[in-house]
């Protein structure tokens, strides 16, 4: 195997890594992916967990500890303007979102596990999704008759509804 061989095969490699996604329903009727990249840790933790802060945006329900650190967390459905979580929770579905050094936590309605797909799946959500979710999407992918929101973990985190611009 000569460099450009192996040079080849390392890209290959990278490609794979790159195409691995974390599957959640975001709440009963929409399925969405994460990239695993941006994907730290999927936790369930009881609601009582969550330390609630006055004068925030309705999509924000507070700070919880994760791992000694303080981490914000926002009830994605609801940041997406989709149906709500069910509101007599006993527990939440977190998913720990790093870009960067900033930290989000997502709470969505249950966490279904990893999947992959290649790059070239993803497809415009332009036309298949309601217009308000575009900005936080990188795509839509369906998989066995199922279409899958692609959410963009960068637009989530820098979103204006986030930081009341």
């Amino acid at each position: 195997m000569d460099s450009s061989q192996i040079a080849l095969a390392n890209t290959q490699n990278l490609s794979h890594l790159s195409d691995g996604y974390l599957k959640f329903q975001i709440n009963r009727q929409t399925t969405a992916v994460l990239s695993m990249r941006y994907t730290q840790e999927a936790i369930v933790v009881p609601v009582e967990s969550i330390t609630s802060m006055p004068s925030m945006p309705a999509c924000i329900l507070g700070l919880m500890n994760w791992r000694s650190r303080i981490v914000w967390t926002v009830d994605l459905p609801r940041m997406l303007n989709l149906e709500s979580l069910e509101p007599r929770l006993r527990q939440y579905s977190i998913i720990i979102v790093r870009v960067e050094s900033l930290l989000l936590g997502l709470v969505v309605g249950e966490i279904l596990g990893t999947t992959k797909f290649m790059p070239d799946e993803v497809r415009s959500p332009i036309g298949q999704v309601a217009s308000s979710l575009v900005p936080y999407l990188r795509g839509c992918v369906v998989q066995q008759k199922e279409t899958l929101l692609v959410l963009d973990a960068q637009a989530i985190i820098n979103s204006s509804v986030l930081h009341g611009a």
